[in-house]
C-alpha cells in the first residue's frame, strides 16, 4: 500500500474533475486534424497580397490584416490544444506528433507572412495616413500602423535585412555554445550530504544543497559549483563577450545609440525606467542589508556567508498545509478586494475545469497559464498541499485573469500583452494573498513565516534582478567603449556589485564573483530588469487596491482589459503606476520596510 502511494498515477487514474476540459477547444482529435488541414489551405491566400499593396486601395491592406488575424488566431488555438495535450502526458507519442505538426504549421505560416511588415514599410507614412482617413474599417489597425511607422528609422533595406537574417546563425553561436557547455558538457563533483552520503552535484540539486540545515553541506556545494565554473572561466567570458558584442552590433547597424535603447525600444520603454529602477534600489540597499543582518541574528551564525542566503525559512516548526479545495477557498477570499466580477470569473476557472490540478506520470513539471485568444485561459499545476503551491495557484490565476479580460475586451490584434506588464497581474495576486494570510492568522509563528516568505521573494526578485540588470548594462557599456570583457574583469565587476548590495554583515565569498558565468539571463538581451519593475508595479497596485478600494480596482481592471491596444508604459500609467518615475519602486521598498519592521518586532516579542 505504501508503495502504491509513492508511485505517480497514470493520466487515466486522475479524477476527471481535476483535469482541464480541452474538449471545449476541439470536441475530438479528429476535429483538430480537420482544422489543421483547413488552416494549411488558407496559407496560399497570402500570395495574392505580396507585391501588390503599393498599387492597391486601402481595402487591400485591411483585408491582409484580417487574413493575418484569422490565420494567427486559428493557428494559436491549434497549438494551444496540441501543446497542452502533449504536456499532460509527454510520453504519449500521438500528442508528441500532434504538437510537432502544430509547430511545423506555425513555421510555415511565419514564412508566408514574413513579407507583410517590409511591404507596408515600402509605403510612405503619409500614404498610410491617407489610407486611414479614406477607409474607416482600417482604423482598427491604427496602433499597429503607428508601431510599424515607429520602427522605420531602424528597419534597413531588404537586402540588408536579408543579410542580417542570414547572419543570425553565426551571431547566435556564442549563446548556443554557452547552452551546450552549461547544460550538456559540464560535470560537477559529488558532495557529501547531511548523512555523509556522496551525492553528485547538478544544476537542479544545487539549490537543495544550499537549503540544507548543515552549513558544511552548503559550503561544500557552493565551493564545488564555483570551482567547476572557475575552471571554465575564460570560455564563459568568451561566450558572454560574444553575446554582448552581438547586441551592440545589431544596435549600431539599426541606428540605435546603444544595445539597451534597442532592447527597450521593442516595447517603447524609455531608458529612464531602467535608470530609475537602479537608482531607487541603490537608495533602498540599507533595507536589504538590514534584512541580511536579521537573517544572521536569527540563524545564530558568527559569520553569514553567501551560501547561507538560501537556508530554510528563518521560522522553524511551521507547517502550513493547503489541500486544493482549501486553496480555492483561500484564494477567493484573499482576492475579494478585486470585486465580484473578478471572483465570478475565478469561480468559472474552478468549476468549468480550466485547471489541470494533479501530478501524473509523464506530465510536464512546474506550472503555467496558457491558452489562445479563442480558448479559455487554462492553467497547468502539479499540486502539492503546501504554501508554495497556494501562491503558485494565485500567481497563475493572475495570468489567466489578465488573458481573460484582455480577450473579452480587445479584438484579436490587441488580444495579447508584453512581458513588461505580464508579471504585474500575477504578482499583484500574490501580494494580495500574502496580505490576507498575514492579517488572518493569530499564530505568531505563522505570521513570521509569511513575513519571511514575502521578504525572501522581494529579495530574490527585486534586489537580485536589479543587481543582474546593473551588471548587464555595465558590461554592454564597457564593450561598446572598446574594453575587453575578460574573465578577471567580469569577476571583479560582479564581486564588487555583491559587496555593494549586501553590505558588511555578509561575508561576500570570493567564489561569488564567478556567478556571472552561470546566469543564463545574461544572454537574454536586457530582459531581467522586467522582473523587478513588474514586481514593484504589482506591489504599488496591490497597495492602492487595499487602500483606495473601488477607484483603484476600476483602474486595475482597465489595465487587465487593455491588452496591447497601447504601449505598456501607458497602460500601467492609467492603472496608477508611472514606471518612468522612481515612485513605484520607492513605494515597493516602503512595503518591504514595513514587513521587515513587523518581522523584527514580532521576533522580539516571541523572544521576550
Amino acid at each position: 500500500m505504501a508503495k502504491a502511494q509513492k508511485s505517480l498515477p497514470t493520466r487515466e487514474e486522475i479524477p476527471v474533475e481535476l483535469t482541464w476540459k480541452l474538449e471545449d477547444i476541439y470536441a475530438s482529435d479528429e476535429e483538430w486534424e480537420k482544422e489543421w488541414k483547413d488552416v494549411k489551405e488558407l496559407l496560399p491566400k497570402f500570395e495574392t497580397f505580396q507585391g501588390k499593396l503599393h498599387e492597391s486601395p486601402p481595402e487591400k491592406l485591411y483585408q491582409l490584416f484580417q487574413l493575418q488575424d484569422e490565420v494567427s488566431d486559428r493557428l494559436s488555438t491549434l497549438y494551444t490544444y496540441a501543446h497542452m495535450r502533449y504536456d499532460q502526458d509527454t510520453a504519449n507519442s500521438f500528442y508528441q506528433a500532434m504538437n510537432g505538426k502544430a509547430e511545423n504549421l506555425i513555421t510555415q505560416a511565419s514564412s508566408v507572412m514574413s513579407f507583410i511588415t517590409p511591404e507596408i514599410l515600402k509605403l510612405e507614412e503619409s500614404t498610410l495616413k491617407e489610407y486611414l482617413a479614406q477607409y474607416e474599417p482600417l482604423q482598427l489597425y491604427q496602433h499597429t500602423l503607428d508601431e510599424i511607422n515607429r520602427q522605420r528609422p531602424h528597419v534597413l533595406s531588404e537586402k540588408e535585412e536579408a543579410l542580417l537574417a542570414e547572419a543570425s546563425e553565426v551571431t547566435d553561436s556564442a549563446s548556443q555554445t554557452f547552452g551546450m557547455l552549461n547544460n550538456a558538457d559540464m560535470t560537477f563533483p559529488a558532495v557529501k550530504d547531511e548523512n555523509g552520503n556522496e551525492v553528485d552535484l547538478t544544476h537542479g540539486r544545487y539549490i537543495n544543497f544550499l537549503e540544507s540545515k548543515d552549513q558544511r553541506v552548503r559550503h561544500d556545494a557552493f565551493k564545488a559549483m564555483y570551482d567547476t565554473f572557475g575552471s571554465f572561466r575564460n570560455t564563459f567570458a568568451s561566450t558572454l563577450q560574444g553575446v554582448v558584442k552581438k547586441d551592440n552590433f545589431y544596435a549600431k547597424v539599426r541606428n540605435y545609440q546603444s544595445a539597451r535603447e534597442a532592447a527597450l525600444n521593442r516595447n517603447n520603454i524609455p531608458e529612464s525606467v531602467y535608470d530609475n529602477l537602479i537608482a531607487a534600489i541603490h537608495e533602498g540597499l540599507p533595507l536589504l542589508q538590514r534584512y541580511v543582518a536579521l537573517r544572521k541574528k536569527v540563524l545564530g551564525l558568527d559569520e553569514l556567508h553567501m551560501y547561507d542566503l538560501y537556508t530554510p525559512p528563518l521560522v522553524k516548526d511551521v507547517n502550513m498545509t493547503f489541500t486544493y479545495d482549501k486553496a480555492q477557498e483561500t484564494v477567493l477570499k484573499a482576492l475579494s478586494p478585486l470585486g465580484k466580477d473578478y471572483l465570478n470569473v475565478m469561480k468559472r476557472a474552478f468549476e468549468e475545469r480550466w485547471i489541470d490540478v494533479e501530478e501524473n506520470k509523464g506530465k510536464r513539471s512546474g506550472a503555467y497559464s496558457s491558452g489562445s485568444y479563442s480558448t479559455n485561459p487554462y492553467i497547468l499545476m502539479n499540486w502539492q498541499d503546501n504554501l508554495n503551491n497556494l501562491f503558485t495557484l494565485a500567481h497563475e490565476l493572475g495570468h489567466s485573469m489578465h488573458s481573460y479580460y484582455t480577450h473579452e475586451s480587445q479584438p484579436y490584434r490587441y488580444g495579447n500583452y508584453s512581458i513588461f506588464v505580464a508579471e504585474v497581474a500575477s504578482t499583484c495576486n500574490e501580494a494580495l494573498l500574502n496580505d490576507y494570510l498575514v492579517e488572518n492568522t493569530s499564530d505568531p509563528k505563522e505570521k513570521l513565516y509569511l513575513l519571511n516568505h514575502f521578504l525572501e521573494g522581494f529579495r530574490g526578485t527585486v534586489f537580485r534582478q536589479t543587481m543582474f540588470a546593473e551588471f548587464e548594462h555595465e558590461i554592454h557599456v564597457l564593450s561598446q567603449n572598446g574594453e575587453a570583457l575578460t574573465a578577471d574583469k567580469l569577476t571583479e565587476l560582479y564581486y564588487n556589485l555583491n559587496k555593494k548590495y549586501f553590505g558588511d554583515d555578509l561575508i561576500v565569498d570570493e567564489e561569488i564573483g564567478l556567478e556571472w558565468a552561470r546566469i543564463p539571463h545574461f544572454y537574454y538581451n536586457y530582459y531581467v530588469y522586467q522582473y523587478a519593475t513588474g514586481y514593484a508595479a504589482a506591489q504599488s497596485l496591490a497597495n492602492q487596491i487595499l487602500e483606495e478600494k473601488e477607484p483603484a480596482v476600476e483602474r486595475y481592471l482597465d489595465y487587465l482589459k487593455a491588452g496591447s491596444s497601447d504601449y505598456p508604459i501607458e497602460v500601467l500609467k492609467r492603472a496608477g503606476v508611472d514606471m518612468t518615475e522612481k515612485t513605484p519602486v520607492t513605494n515597493a521598498l516602503k512595503v518591504f520596510e514595513e514587513k521587515l519592521t513587523e518581522m523584527e518586532n514580532l521576533l522580539e516579542e516571541i523572544n521576550k
